[in-house]
């Protein structure tokens, strides 16, 4: 086929572009785009559950329409290492052998990752300016300044022209590492012509700019240099930028420097290991030396700045953790603000923190967090540079995708040209026009239970939420020839306090050997009858008692 014959084939065909995650939600991003007989994908992420989501550890995308299209999947690449971007690539490989490209850093995350779950997988460093060809596409990678160092824009061409994804971004003319985002190019590829720009809407509602990561340094050092109490600080465990101004500050200031929680040491022995950590010798010290360390000369660097459960910071809150406890005097600074979703987590844990006597400093009272995610006027800033004929705003819930589209809109961008849509939608573009499909493809949540994946669904969570709000009594007895050799016992979860449990567990006992002496008495020696028999008694005298209606499970046996 010659060169002049291309361009109709191509004109015969469609872009489609398909979000998979990251539309209406905050997390689980995951694009595709897909071409003919070639398929790239933009980042993998997982979501956190919400609290409807009893027992669930994460949610991640649904594969499907991947699974079914493996042979087209030209590659994977990650605009940035961060879980909402990342967390789901060892599911995926799980399922599918496709190549993963990104930065070093990210790159240094995700083998991590895969480490823990025992997933190999064909990996691809790249650096910004780089350009790589995955089947049709020509995809560039781009530098951008947010929250995690190392992070990617992509501008992809296409047969039917230019995409601009932006991945997560601020515009930070002022970063820490001194490489801020290269405008210049923005400009270059917007006189080039961008057909869509898919764009970061997180912070779309949020006037004015982001402000620059210099802010916090600045507010950090301040209270480095003014107290003398221990100083406890919980980051988020992928901001690199951040970790190394706390620890340049710590040796500044005579203190040394212990890491707490399993994602702070992994983060801070990859980007040592990488060159993107530059720890003084003699600054880092055990957690099991904390001890030997006077209160003024001790940082601690650690996570649970989101009052996760598990967390290091929730441990010592919780007077759990082994080698912290907290006391009067100590200064716990949240260098982050709650995630939509954890802010009762993080209030719980600054409570907590409170009534054992530290200071609490958050960024509502000194400004020791700034967004990774750009406001308003950088978006502004972007579109204009960029002139995308068409806007999909993505990352983020209905409220920010809203906000996003109405700043494109007094740009002067015509609403027909916003698309709008959810995960599974499929836009197609051809010939300069883009409209959203009548098709979708599957894009709900696969919740991830321990092992299981995609394996609990909407039933099983009903059953959980009941069980969780009406409790459990189990009912246990054993026979022996149509005599009762023992019991019946009852055993209470989650239905009745403690100090009330005895007296009414007793008398509920007492109701159910009365049913079963009359049932034994009138000949009825059926062990499965009797279960019914019983089960139906108690559930009525308990809802008579306290009208709730709590689960029973008969446990009847024959010896």
């Amino acid at each position: 086929m010659t060169e002049s014959l291309r361009p109709k084939v191509y004109k015969s065909r469609k872009l489609r572009v398909i979000p998979l995650g990251g539309l209406h939600e905050i997390g689980k991003n995951m694009t595709v785009l897909e071409y003919g007989s070639d398929i790239m994908i933009v980042d993998c992420g997982m979501a956190f559950p919400d609290d409807e989501m009893l027992g669930i550890d994460v949610v991640i995308p649904d594969f499907t329409y991947l699974i079914e299209n493996s042979e087209k999947i030209r590659g994977v690449v990650i605009t940035h290492a961060h879980e909402d971007h990342i967390g789901a690539i060892p599911y995926l490989l799980q399922k599918l052998n496709v190549p993963i490209y990104s930065t070093r850093l990210t790159l240094g995350f995700i083998r991590n990752k895969l480490r823990e779950y025992e997933v190999d997988a064909d990996l691809h460093e790249i650096a910004p300016g780089d350009e790589i060809r995955l089947g049709v596409f020509k995809v560039e990678a781009i530098h951008t300044t947010h929250s995690v160092a190392d992070s990617l824009a992509l501008c992809i061409d296409t047969p039917v022209g230019k995409v601009f994804h932006t991945g997560d971004f601020k515009i930070d003319y002022t970063p820490v590492d001194g490489d801020p985002l290269d405008l210049s190019r923005l400009a270059a590829i917007g006189d080039e012509g961008v057909l869509l720009l898919m764009a970061d809407s997180t912070n779309a509602a949020r006037k004015g700019y982001t402000p620059s990561e210099q802010q916090v340094g600045i507010a950090l050092n301040n209270i480095f240099a003014s107290t003398k109490k221990r100083i406890i600080i919980a980051i988020f465990a992928s901001n690199v930028h951040r970790a190394q101004r706390i620890i340049d500050m710590a040796a500044a200031n005579g203190r040394k420097v212990a890491i707490s929680g399993r994602s702070m040491e992994n983060m801070v022995r990859i980007a040592e290991e990488l060159g993107y950590l530059e720890i003084p010798a003699g600054t880092l010290v055990e957690m099991n030396q904390i001890r030997n360390i006077p209160d003024d000369r001790l940082v601690i660097m650690t996570t649970g700045s989101q009052g996760e459960p598990m967390s290091a910071l929730t441990r010592m809150a919780n007077n759990m953790h082994r080698q912290v406890q907290i006391r009067p005097g100590d200064m716990v600074i949240l260098s982050s603000t709650a995630v939509p979703g954890n802010e009762k987590m993080v209030s719980n844990v600054v409570n907590s923190l409170m009534e054992k006597g530290a200071e609490v400093i958050y960024n509502d009272i000194a400004e020791t967090h700034v967004s990774g995610h750009a406001s308003s006027e950088e978006l502004k800033l972007i579109h204009t540079l960029l002139k995308p004929q068409y806007f999909m705003p993505v990352h983020g819930e209905m409220k920010h995708l809203i906000a996003h589209a109405e700043i494109a809109e007094s740009l002067g961008m015509d609403s027909r040209r916003i698309l709008f849509g959810t995960n599974g939608d499929v836009f197609e573009l051809i010939r300069g026009k883009a409209k959203k499909s009548k098709e979708t493809v599957p894009a709900g949540a696969v919740m991830v239970d321990g092992l299981g994946i995609g394996d609990v669904g909407s039933s099983v969570l009903n059953e959980r939420r009941y069980l969780s709000e009406a409790g459990l009594i189990v009912m246990a007895a054993c026979f022996e020839n149509g005599h009762l050799v023992s019991g019946p016992q009852l055993i209470s979860k989650g239905f009745v306090y403690v100090k009330e449990q005895k007296n009414f567990l007793e008398e509920a006992r007492e109701v159910v050997e009365e049913e079963l002496m009359y049932c034994l008495d009138s000949g009825r020696h059926d062990v499965n009858a009797m279960a019914d028999i019983c089960k139906g008694r108690l559930r009525n005298f308990i809802y008579e008692k306290t009208e709730r209606s709590p689960v029973i499970i008969p446990v009847f046996m024959e010896v």
